[in-house]
């Protein structure tokens, strides 16, 4: 019998809603035991890739969302994805602006459970690919799951084969066991299950990324057919790397965690090419032998801006069986916090300065202060950041997510805002950027108009909230001049990251419009585009079905 997880072999689509019922995942949450009745699968259509022919795509169909009295337990954000692929034109409210015209595509977690095995954490799922295509003032959608070698084998061996973030696949001797703690060291047990971003090259290849570097996967954005492993042609080495690279027209820049020397190498790779190449090294400070955690970083005209957090990475907890609070970290707030900025021209170190203990997944753009000579005298580098409260991880397990009973249990968080002097002061400063109170003292999950990274800005776009809530509920447009906050909230319903998408030929930064895809209470799910200025809704386009709560997406224009 097919699982509740993977899904039965292709068979001739048909209406009969009997053909299409969806194993739904157990609403206890992680318990062990399953609830469900056979999936059903939908092949991948022959669709056209654009939609200026105004050819409708040919429809899967698909089973409707049954909803129940006010949608009780039946949001799907935290609940597997109910088919392996599916494609067909959205229903449309309002009006899709017609210069609109490109691809959005999100990454994220969306198969929590293989048969009876339930995973525990947000960050444990097998990566769900979603494609909306907008074109002529019309959307059509479609997901398929990306197929990491990770992915197949638990599709093939009904079982975990490789290490997720809090999973580890279970031995069944102690030879076992020990083969699997030298695999862990070579890196062939780590997971190349690219579940958290996808970014567009300078060459126009798309590529999904993890944090480890064999999660690194090429796919076609049109069609969403997985094309292989993103192969590094180079002799860096490594394990893992950040999981948010910064990306443009150019270049590649992205930092390599170094565990047994504490550091960091910023490598940069050309656009057009596989092999990196080091522009420099980080030696950590912290007292603690470990490099704090990077999951994301900054960058401005004329530097990289490297952060050393105190929640490092811990060698221990990553050859543990089961997972501790913190996962594969450790929190130290009295090893030292800093920042390290980097030349881009030299990959020269021009200034380490020590900062107040921070928490952030995703830094929001960095910039230069200049004098009135046009003396760089220092950075600011803005994050969201969670008031130094690690507690964030241990918050997004499933249970937390799928228990939420009304209380106020999502930490605080706010723009941090970092003064990094590069005068050779010892120390840099952390505040507030605005009042949190006006994002509802949630924030994560962020994007800004592409044309200003690293430029001074005046606009964030990000997930805040309305409480009480376990998660961030609302999404939220900050205004760092201005130091306020307009937000979008629907009650019940979870969105996800706020991507900025720029109106060609703009010359204002909030020109243009802001996608999220969203999962409302009532177990039902659509794509809402946000006016990047006034930050009201003009369009949602529906999917005939709740998608999993996704993490990033990128904008491939139409070209």
């Amino acid at each position: 019998m097919a699982s509740a997880f993977f899904f039965a072999p292709p068979k001739a689509i048909s209406s009969s809603s009997s053909m299409l019922r969806c194993a739904l995942l157990n609403p206890a949450g992680e318990s062990r035991r399953r609830d469900s009745v056979k999936a059903g699968v939908a092949t991948e259509s022959s669709a056209p890739s654009v939609i200026n022919d105004l050819v409708a795509p040919p429809v899967v169909p698909f089973e409707p969302v049954v909803t129940g009295r006010d949608g009780a337990g039946k949001l799907a954000a935290w609940r597997s994805i109910r088919k392996e692929r599916w494609q067909g034109e959205m229903a449309v409210e309002g009006d899709i602006p017609l210069w609109l015209d490109g691809t959005y595509l999100r990454n994220g977690p969306g198969l929590w459970n293989i048969d009876d095995y339930h995973f525990r954490h947000l960050f444990d799922g097998y990566a769900t690919l979603v494609r909306v295509r907008f074109g002529q003032g019309r959307a059509v959608a479609a997901h398929r799951q990306i197929e990491s070698e990770a992915y197949k084998a638990a599709k093939k061996n009904r079982r975990l084969c490789y290490r997720e973030f809090s999973e580890v696949p279970k031995p069944d001797s102690f030879l076992s066991y020990v083969g699997e703690l030298a695999s862990l060291f070579s890196g062939a047990s780590l997971t190349d299950n690219s579940n958290t971003g996808v970014v567009m090259l300078g060459d126009g290849r798309v590529v999904c990324l993890t944090e480890t570097i064999k999660g690194s996967i090429q796919i076609d954005p049109d069609t969403l057919e997985t094309l292989g492993r993103f192969e590094y042609e180079d002799k860096l080495g490594g394990l893992i790397h950040s999981a948010h690279p910064i990306v443009n027209e150019s270049e590649f820049l992205t930092l390599l965690p170094d565990l047994l020397r504490p550091g960091y190498l910023v490598v940069r790779m050309e656009a057009g090419s596989n092999k990196r190449k080091v522009l420099g090294r980080v030696n950590c400070r912290g007292s603690v032998p470990a490099p704090g955690w990077v999951h994301s970083f900054a960058v401005t005209d004329h530097y990289v801006v490297v952060p050393e957090m105190p929640l490092r990475y811990c060698v221990q907890n990553l050859l543990r069986a089961e997972p501790t609070p913190l996962y594969k970290f450790e929190w130290h707030p009295d090893s030292g916090s800093y920042f390290h900025i980097m030349s881009k021209a030299t990959g020269n170190i021009v200034a380490s300065v020590e900062v107040p203990p921070f928490v952030t997944f995703h830094f929001i753009n960095a910039y230069e202060e200049v004098d009135s000579e046009g003396r760089i005298t220092g950075i600011i580098a803005d994050c969201c950041e969670h008031n130094a409260n690690a507690n964030i991880l241990e918050l997004l397990r499933l249970q937390n997510l799928r228990s939420f009973a009304g209380l106020d249990v999502l930490p605080d968080a706010r723009v941090g805002r970092f003064r990094i002097p590069l005068d050779g002061s010892p120390k840099g400063e952390l505040e507030a950027a605005l009042d949190p109170e006006e994002h509802g003292r949630g924030m994560d999950m962020c994007s800004i108009n592409p044309a200003y990274r690293g430029k001074k800005y005046r606009y964030a776009y990000a997930c805040g909230a309305n409480r009480p809530c376990n998660f961030p509920n609302t999404l939220t447009k900050i205004d760092l001049v201005e130091k306020k906050a307009k937000n979008w909230h629907e009650e019940g319903a979870v969105p996800s990251e706020p991507f900025f998408v720029a109106r060609p030929g703009a010359t204002e930064e909030d020109d243009g419009v802001a996608i999220s895809i969203v999962s409302d209470k009532n177990g039902e799910g659509y794509a809402l585009v946000l006016d990047g200025s006034s930050f009201e809704e003009v369009a949602r386009a529906k999917f005939p079905y709740g998608l999993p709560y996704g993490l990033h997406g990128c904008w491939v224009p139409n070209k």
